[in-house]
């Protein structure tokens, strides 16, 4: 009968988390890969992302706008679709980061630290642009995306 309450207040408590841990799951995000708990070449926390996101579609949006579709505001939107494929495939594909990511100290790197390739690179952006998978993270908090293609978003 006691076993059945641990397994109950077990469940009422939820996940163990943190020093009591005791079943060998990561104790942080990006522990599994490898990867420091802080700093430089640790995991980029969700908030870091999404804003990098923002910055970098609203520049796109700007390009867009001011240089291809100024006199239709409908088409802006979708020229900055392309507009943030080439600029996401070229800037990653090359340092690493986007403007975005670089305004707030992120990289893209391979799941082994190297840069990341440029196919995997146009593959995760494409990913990225369904959305669906970029809104789908596992206990790390990466992105099926970044699953996918074997790449980890970091700080610098």
């Amino acid at each position: 009968m006691d076993d059945s309450r641990n397994a109950l207040g077990s469940w009422i408590e939820g996940p163990k988390v943190g020093p009591e841990q005791t079943d060998g799951a990561p104790e942080y995000r990006g522990q599994r890969l490898g990867l420091p708990e802080q700093g430089s070449g640790s995991m980029a926390s969700t908030g870091r992302r999404v804003a990098a996101l923002v910055v970098d579609w609203w520049l796109c949006v700007l390009v867009a706008y001011g240089l291809i579709a100024h006199d239709d505001l409908a088409r802006t939107n979708d020229w900055a679709y392309f507009v943030f494929f080439v600029l996401s495939v070229l800037t990653v594909g090359t340092i690493g980061s986007t403007p975005g990511k670089r305004l707030l100290g992120l990289r893209v790197v391979r799941a082994d630290g190297a840069r990341a390739t440029l196919g995997q690179v146009a593959l995760r952006t494409f990913l990225m642009m369904l959305v669906i998978p970029a809104v789908i993270w596992d206990r790390d908090g990466r992105g099926m995306h970044d699953r996918l293609v074997g790449t980890i978003e970091v700080r610098i």
